[in-house]
């Protein structure tokens, strides 16, 4: 029997163990093992392994001894409850191996789970799962997770009080990372409220999201893109100092002032044109870039990326100008044009 969607999510947080077996397959290994663990941990309980109540088989050497697997099945564990054999990264050479352990599985029998790569509709491995009346089969795809099963990754982090625009930032960050990645972020963001007691903010949020770019070079470009430009000679020295390259300076600017315009061009509105923005853009940061979205508009910003184009174009060429002379004198020339 075939799991999508909500289904499978359920099925993966409360499993039934009187059924046979699951195979789990997806082309994202990350995912599938992530979904493995969690159905197994919820099967056999955290001392299921201590209390090897757990086989693991990797599909090499399954293939090496083709028993194994019933072996595993049949065996009495020392003690008590639900037992599972588990076969690890399985394709359809193992198939008719497979089979022979569901065709002989009873009542009683450790529950049989299978991971797998991507897999087609005519896949053998399929075709043991999906027909029959006491398995299930789930396909892993790419599809961002669910608020459902962001709530529940919350929920099992130790995270209940969670602010609606908290939320909105973590339903933007769970689609942009990757599920290992997110489930990192999350945790660190439970050590991070430990003790305390008050909703989730999006400043929290962003205080443990992983940083795409320097602070300091952040720095410089809200200096730019504000118009402050009185203050952008000592962060230039101080950024230059620490090793940054006039080259990585420009795409960072042309990265920004990109998404300003992103921003600023969206039908909804600077705001709305964010919230479409990947990466996604958080809190307080998101609030600044929006100020400067409305404050720039969509032609100047256009004027902007123009003269940062032509400035990393000139950085790449032969010229012998000193690159990061270039490069101070097109952020002043932005943040004239932002005090206009």
């Amino acid at each position: 029997m075939k799991l999508a969607g909500v289904q499978a999510a359920r099925y993966f947080a409360k499993p039934e163990p009187e059924r046979m077996g699951l195979l789990i397959f997806g082309a994202d290994a990350m995912r599938v093992a992530l979904r493995r663990q969690e159905v197994i941990a919820a099967l056999i309980g955290p001392e299921g392994e201590a209390e090897m109540r757990l086989t693991r088989i990797p599909a090499a050497d399954l293939r090496k001894d083709g028993a194994a697997l019933l072996d595993a099945v049949k065996a009495v564990g020392f003690f008590p409850g639900p037992r599972v054999a588990f076969v690890e990264d399985a394709t359809d050479t193992l198939a008719p191996t497979i089979k022979a352990a569901v065709d002989d599985w009873r009542p009683g029998d450790a529950q049989i789970i299978v991971t797998a790569g991507s897999l087609t509709a005519k896949s053998a491995l399929r075709k043991i799962f999906e027909p029959h009346s006491n398995a299930y089969a789930i396909g892993i795809y790419d599809d961002p997770p669910s608020r459902e099963e962001i709530e529940d990754t919350l929920k099992k982090a130790g995270l209940h009080q969670i602010g609606a625009e908290a939320m909105t930032d973590l339903m933007a960050l769970a689609k942009a990372l990757d599920p290992g990645d997110f489930r990192q972020t999350v945790e660190k963001i439970a050590l991070y409220k430990f003790n305390d007691p008050t909703p989730l903010a999006p400043a929290d949020v962003v205080a443990c999201t992983p940083a795409t770019i320097e602070a300091e070079v952040d720095d410089v470009l809200n200096i730019v893109a504000e118009g402050r430009a009185g203050e952008l000679g000592p962060m230039m020295r101080r950024i230059e100092g620490q090793g940054v390259q006039p080259v990585a300076l420009a795409i960072a600017a042309l990265r920004h002032f990109r998404g300003l315009h992103f921003a600023a061009s969206d039908p909804g509105g600077p705001g709305a044109g964010l919230q479409r923005m990947r990466p996604p853009v958080f809190g307080p940061r998101r609030d600044r870039m929006q100020r400067q979205a409305q404050a720039w508009g969509m032609f100047r910003l256009e004027d902007a990326l123009k003269l940062l184009i032509e400035t990393d174009l000139t950085l790449r060429s032969a010229s012998r100008a000193p690159q990061m002379a270039v490069m101070e004198r097109a952020l002043i020339r932005l943040a004239m044009m932002a005090r206009r």
